[in-house]
């Protein structure tokens, strides 16, 4: 018994001292992380310590085979194709839905269970993710820490300043799969795709009419309340968008910053220049659905709808007769008020429409139709 007692104090000192000298490996192995020479961070893996110089030097040595953009990280690059690819492999079990990135789907499925862990200590607000809580308190902070390289402007969330950038880079990762046009974020492609679906989620409630955009029916409402906070502080004229007083102000200014690069005409609005591009281009991104013509503008393709559909909503509040077109109303209504705007510069008759004047002109130029 005494002999066996000896050889387990023995065995125990043995176990001690290689507990010790490992346990001394350990220590002298923690006591040789890799060290960063110009931030001073320290990584106990070498994988880890490379993907961080990255950071420092600029390099992006994964390259994307459809776009040419560039990443540090290869995790990056295979998340990006996932723009060209349309790929989404992360499912909700719950709804269905699905997502590019992991970090998607776990914020989505917070929103099934409602957690809601970080608070903001100065309104009370929640949050899913402590990243949300970080990014909202920039609201009570005033803080931007995003700066643009180019133009010095600065920003409250990196997203911000990535999509600002894409306009001095002019670069428009997001295309569309039907027509080719390219985007330069991800909501616009949204939009832009429910042009060819004819998608209009956002519903008013009170007419029940429905667009295709959350802001062209936030306008569509003040339809039925009046309301028009937004006034020129030149002629005081009163608007239901901030972004129609800046294109107001233009005609008392002159100001047309929208220039066509193929002839050079400028424009007051973007919408306009976009509108004009279209004579140069032969684009007409609006299809009828019914008989697939096409046409330039939205308005074309609604007026032209109501050929199939018999539609009719525009009435004459004096005879009740319908149109398809307001400027057919318009010009239905010249008979009963007996207004003849269109004056023939050669003997001063007048006209209730612009085509009587253009029959009425061929008799002074010798064109008259003998049909």
């Amino acid at each position: 018994m005494e002999n066996k007692s000896i050889v387990n104090k023995a065995k125990c000192k043995t176990q001690s001292k290689r507990i010790d000298f490992l346990d001394g490996k350990l220590k002298e192995k923690r006591k040789i992380p890799y060290h960063c020479d110009i931030c001073g961070k320290s990584f106990s893996r070498s994988k880890n310590f490379a993907k961080h110089k990255q950071s420092h030097t600029g390099e992006k040595p994964y390259h994307c085979d459809i776009c040419g953009k560039s990443f540090s990280r290869s995790n990056n690059l295979t998340i990006h194709i996932r723009i060209h690819t349309g790929e989404k492999p992360y499912n909700c079990d719950i709804c269905s839905k699905s997502f590019f990135q992991r970090g998607h789907l776990t914020k989505h499925l917070n929103a099934h269970t409602r957690k809601e862990p970080y608070d903001c200590h100065m309104c009370g607000q929640s949050f899913y993710q402590k990243g949300q809580l970080t990014k909202h308190m920039h609201i009570h902070t005033g803080e931007k820490p995003y700066y643009c390289d180019a133009c010095s402007k600065s920003f409250a969330e990196f997203s911000d300043l990535t999509k600002h950038k894409r306009i001095h880079t002019g670069e428009k990762p997001y295309q569309c799969n039907i027509c080719g046009i390219s985007f330069s974020q991800t909501g616009h492609l949204t939009t832009h795709k429910r042009i060819h679906t004819g998608d209009k989620p956002y519903s008013c409630e009170i007419c029940g009419k429905s667009f295709s955009q959350k802001s062209h029916l936030t306008m569509h409402k003040y339809i039925h309340t009046g309301g028009k906070p937004f006034h020129c502080d030149i002629c005081n004229k009163t608007f239901s968008q901030n972004s129609d007083v800046t294109r107001h102000k233009r005609i008392h200014t002159g100001e047309k910053p929208y220039h066509c690069d193929i002839c050079g005409k400028s424009f007051s609005g973007c919408f306009e220049l976009n509108r004009h591009k279209r004579i140069h281009t032969g684009e007409k991104p609006y299809h009828c659905y019914i008989c697939g013509k096409s046409f330039a503008q939205s308005h074309q393709l609604t007026d032209h709808k109501r050929i199939h559909t018999g539609e009719k909503p525009y009435h004459c509040d004096i005879c009740g007769k319908s149109f398809s077109q307001s400027s057919v109303l318009t010009s239905h209504k010249r008979i009963h008020s007996g207004e003849k705007p269109y004056h023939c510069d050669i003997c001063g008759k007048s006209f209730c429409q612009s085509g009587e004047l253009t029959r009425h002109k061929r008799i002074h130029t010798g064109r008259e139709n003998t049909h």
